[in-house]
């Protein structure tokens, strides 16, 4: 069978591409469904894109890398497209772009998009070999028990990182780079939560508050949460992609620096209560209990000279913890790194080292931060590749 192009991965990124890539298209993937991780994504409403997307928002080896694709295929190229499918969609915060209903939604229309282009797509079908003779390249599938040959003027790579393997996420991506002589960049779990081997945090598990979290000096403005294994939510996620083993992060539980202020007041009108009392109107409770030994949180408020507690707050501004490690692919979002964009081509993202191969989404070295910004990576970059197949064709 031959086709003009074989996108490998039926992902947010292999569905956009082969929505566009013109005629002849086969998609493949070994999952039973397409656009897992779509469904899944935003509590199942699929935060699709960011308001205020901007390539400052990715991490990269080459941090201008993104930016070719990103202003070609915007956030608001790709509101449109859903908008004129009638999927209504609300911001959540920090300009996060969700769904108003199931995340499902996308996905139909993504199966209706390929219907429309005429691009197959094959389920549970997995790539067994890919070879390429100076003219076209050849992958064996394997499907429903039986090897097929297929020939491709074209093959997108969009078979994402390791995140959360139970999906089914491999690193074959990086495989098929390797063979064709690309370089990779080191690879690790990024948006995931942190763990603490003694769990010092399981008797507040679910207390959450504002938080100015820091690792390898960079700072998010974000939620924290405390989990039986360690830390989690938006901060903890935003940092782990800039954080190292054996390295601190800084929680800064006071980051409107209001503490001092409010404590100094509560002095003068409930001086006779105890600090730990008082501190807990301002903080949870519970980690006001982990923090008294600590900080050393006895007597009444009106004993608590101004610098005292001066010493409190600026303790509070700058809590600094050691993580053990983080959860890991399991539970990561995405994959931090991947094939290296320097034999890529940032307005195309085809190889330089073999004509007609592309490599999209997440498995090349562009990771975006928590809030959209991946899936906007995954249509933009799906956007360069099917526009450049097009115009080849044509």
């Amino acid at each position: 069978m031959r086709v003009n192009t074989l996108i490998l991965g039926a992902g947010a990124a292999g569905l956009m591409c082969a929505a566009n890539a013109g005629p002849n298209t086969l998609i493949i993937d070994h999952a039973k469904k397409a656009g897992e991780k779509i469904r899944i994504s935003g509590g199942g409403r699929c935060n699709f894109t960011n308001m205020y997307c901007d390539p400052g928002n990715f991490i990269s080896e080459n941090k201008h890398f993104s930016k070719s694709a990103l202003s070609r295929y915007t956030q608001w190229d790709f509101v449109d497209l859903i908008a004129s499918h009638g999927i209504a969609y609300h911001e959540k915060t920090l300009g996060q772009l969700f769904c108003d209903g199931k995340a499902t939604q996308l996905i139909e229309m993504f199966h209706g998009l390929l219907a429309q282009a005429g691009a197959q797509l094959w389920l549970q079908t997995s790539l067994a070999d890919l070879t390429h003779d100076g003219s076209n390249f050849t992958a064996t599938l394997e499907r429903d028990g039986q090897r097929k040959t297929i020939t491709a003027s074209n093959v997108v790579v969009a078979t994402g990182g390791k995140s959360i393997p139970k999906m089914g996420a491999s690193g074959i991506g990086y495989d098929i780079a390797a063979q064709f002589g690309h370089r990779l960049t080191e690879t690790r779990p990024a948006l995931v939560p942190f763990t603490f081997s003694d769990a010092p945090f399981a008797p507040m598990s679910g207390t959450a508050l504002p938080t100015r979290a820091t690792a390898g000096g960079v700072s998010f403005d974000e939620a924290t949460l405390f989990t039986h294994r360690g830390l989690s939510g938006p901060a903890m996620l935003q940092i782990s992609s800039y954080w190292r083993e054996g390295e601190e992060i800084i929680l800064n539980l006071d980051p409107d620096n209001t503490l001092l202020k409010a404590l100094r007041t509560q002095r003068q009108t409930s001086g006779r209560k105890q600090l730990t009392t008082e501190l807990a109107r301002l903080l949870p409770a519970k980690l006001v209990d982990h923090l008294t030994v600590e900080l050393a949180l006895t007597g009444n408020l009106a004993d608590q000279s101004d610098a005292r507690l001066t010493e409190i707050t600026d303790a509070l501004q700058a809590w600094h913890l050691k993580p053990t490690g983080t959860e890991g692919y399991r539970t990561a979002e995405v994959t931090l790194g991947g094939v290296a964009t320097d034999k890529l081509s940032s307005q195309s993202m085809m190889s330089a080292h073999q004509h007609g191969l592309y490599f999209i989404g997440e498995c090349v070295d562009v990771t975006g931060w928590l809030g959209g910004f991946n899936f906007q990576w995954a249509w933009a970059s799906a956007m360069a590749a099917a526009r450049h197949i097009t115009a080849v064709k044509q």
